[in-house]
């Protein structure tokens, strides 16, 4: 008779959603409440502020949405921009081309710089492009931080140093959804004008809340385009709406108040931890994969280590090899969930991601898993050699600074 049940618990190593710490579990499992009570603001007011420390700001103003990431994407160019505005971006995985896509389709103007899949955003073309509009067309620079389909990261601090290099006022978005929480962001320091992030990677909780952090440039720049007949259309994601309510503790309309719960929490992990020990093991945990990739004999998704993304690994099949049976089976095997390839990559990529609430032995669960499941398709690896490098490293290096 087939089992019904998989013994133990299902490992999840995509990049997102993430594992959810107990603790977040457990603070979500609350009661419905009145969000219009005179108590509902000792909750809220001080999420709008500490979630700030997450984005590295102290100048910019949080909204909290009930979306994904996909609505905060959405939020900052319709909140910002008119139709037929210019923006300039790279495309260089799946999310930068979605939201490429999205943007066309809102009615902007969007002149793309095309990547090789595998690299990032280059600061140096992005410059060339700002110095030569002369007229200042471009009113947004729109960059994927952290691409979790080819596990590459784009250095957003050198992209701020090219607009700034171009003499260019043109604003700066950033989809931090897989790394805000995870990798080092500075929204202040970069300024950045619309920073969006998603609960579900590294704030380590369910999908279904979308977190933007706004500085006062865009914030100007939304106020300046409400009287425009050529506006984009906005309604649920409007920030005015917010901005009348938010101050005093409340929303425009019923919060997910499960995840706000959860999201105060989940804000107490990180502070815990400390921001700086959260970049620290992240990094960690994505050297050690890489580590186990090398004694593969495999070789990343990212074509050099400048471009190494420490939330997510996408590992290149060898050629001839399915990698989308290497994730199936180690499924339905060993009851491990590793991300698939996605659009040009589908098929020759699986994705161990290496983000959120993660130790050393959770990972190398991860790596067995792989490397057990390379071993059943056919991958001739050496069987250990994966764990016992990534082991290896996490022995001399670990998790935490201090």
């Amino acid at each position: 008779m087939a089992a019904t049940r998989r013994p133990g618990r299902n490992h999840l190593f995509v990049p997102g959603p993430t594992n959810i710490p107990d603790r977040v579990m457990r603070a979500m499992m609350v009661q419905s409440e009145d969000h219009r009570s005179v108590d509902f603001p000792s909750l809220t007011k001080p999420l709008f502020e500490d979630t700030k420390k997450v984005f590295g700001s102290t100048d910019g103003t949080i909204f909290l949405f009930p979306a994904s990431g996909t609505g905060i994407w959405e939020s900052a160019l319709t909140n910002t921009l008119a139709r037929g505005d210019k923006v300039l971006t790279s495309r260089y995985g799946q999310f930068s081309h979605l939201w490429i896509d999205m943007a066309q389709r809102l009615g902007l103007d969007v002149i793309v710089q095309e990547e090789e899949w595998g690299t990032g955003a280059k600061p140096e073309k992005i410059e060339e492009v700002l110095r030569a509009d002369k007229g200042h067309e471009i009113k947004a620079v729109m960059v994927v931080h952290n691409e979790t389909a080819t596990g590459v990261t784009s250095n957003i601090g050198a992209v701020r140093k090219a607009i700034d290099a171009a003499g260019h006022p043109a604003m700066l978005f950033v989809d931090g959804v897989s790394s805000i929480g995870s990798l080092p962001f500075y929204a202040d320091e970069w300024k950045v004008d619309c920073a969006i992030a998603g609960s579900q990677k590294g704030l380590m909780l369910p999908a279904g809340l979308g977190v933007i952090c706004v500085s006062q440039k865009a914030l100007k720049a939304a106020e300046g385009s409400s009287g425009r007949n050529d506006r984009l259309a906005r309604v649920y994601f409007d920030w005015e709406d917010h901005k009348k309510q938010n101050p005093t503790g409340y929303f425009p309309y019923t919060p997910p108040l499960p995840l706000l719960y959860g999201l105060r929490e989940a804000l107490a992990c990180l502070f815990e931890e400390g921001l700086e020990n959260v970049y620290h093991r992240h990094a960690v945990l994505g050297e050690a994969t890489r580590q186990a990739v090398a004694a593969w004999g495999l070789k990343t998704c990212a074509k050099s280590p400048e471009w190494n993304s420490d939330t997510v690994t996408a590992i290149l099949a060898p050629e001839g090899v399915d990698a989308a049976k290497i994730i199936k089976h180690a499924y339905v095997r060993y009851n491990l969930a590793l991300g698939a390839g996605l659009s040009q990559v589908a098929g020759k990529v699986f994705r161990i991601g290496h983000v959120g609430d993660l130790n050393e032995l959770s990972l190398l669960g991860a790596i067995a898993g792989a490397e057990m499941s390379l071993l059943d398709n056919g991958v001739k690896v050496t069987p250990g050699s994966g764990v016992a490098a990534a082991s290896s490293y996490l022995r001399e290096n670990p998790l935490s600074k201090s």
